[in-house]
């Protein structure tokens, strides 16, 4: 059960995100000063530093929550279901959720976060290409359990770039314009034929 301190640092730190999303899509990741946040949010500087070290992480940890995902869903799949079955069933389970981290969500801030992320401040895209190295390096730990390590690592590069790729295609259709119905049945059939080109 989550104790009532847990549940105040919970909503601080989503105040504190929230207004930082909407001030940098109203104007830009690099025009809003971390100060600006901070007043937006109702807390001190030093107070958003304590729920966010850095300025990117204002915005990443939206998609760093996932972090240990793929290892976490690898450790509990199925008696007999492989790594890639499981994370095949997980991923098009996400498509029917329209989780956002599957890139199949049409609302129109998930669509501009999206843009914001790849295309607006590099310093943002740096900064996610290192949580996808950690989510990397802990599938591969996952992985590792029931294969060797080379294996694991080989494997474990091959299905975080599957998800990264599906993800960006699904996004860029939907930024492009395309209802979401007609993207979702593209995106599964995708989401089906990359993982089958996995080893099973």
């Amino acid at each position: 059960m989550t104790g009532l301190r847990e549940l105040q640092r919970q909503r601080v730190r989503e105040a504190i995100s929230s207004a930082a999303i909407t001030l940098f899509l109203e104007r830009g990741f690099d025009e809003v000063p971390v100060t600006e946040v901070a007043a937006a949010a109702g807390v001190s500087k030093p107070t958003l530093f304590k729920y966010f070290p850095t300025k990117e992480d204002l915005v990443l940890h939206r998609i760093a929550d996932h972090l240990g995902e793929s290892a976490r869903v690898v450790r509990e799949r199925a008696s007999g279901e492989s790594p890639v079955r499981a994370l095949r069933r997980h991923f098009l389970d996400g498509l029917a959720g329209r989780d956002p981290v599957t890139g199949l969500n049409d609302e129109s801030e998930v669509v501009a976060y999206h843009r914001m992320v790849f295309f607006t401040a590099p310093g943002l895209l740096a900064r996610l290409h290192q949580h996808m190295a950690r989510d990397e390096e802990l599938l591969a730990e996952a992985l590792a359990e029931t294969s060797d390590e080379l294996t694991a690592t080989l494997l474990a590069g091959l299905l975080v770039s599957t998800q990264r790729v599906l993800a960006r295609r699904n996004w860029a259709m939907l930024a492009d314009g395309r209802p979401l119905a007609e993207v979702e049945a593209e995106a599964v059939r995708a989401a089906e034929r990359a993982f089958a080109l996995l080893p099973a």
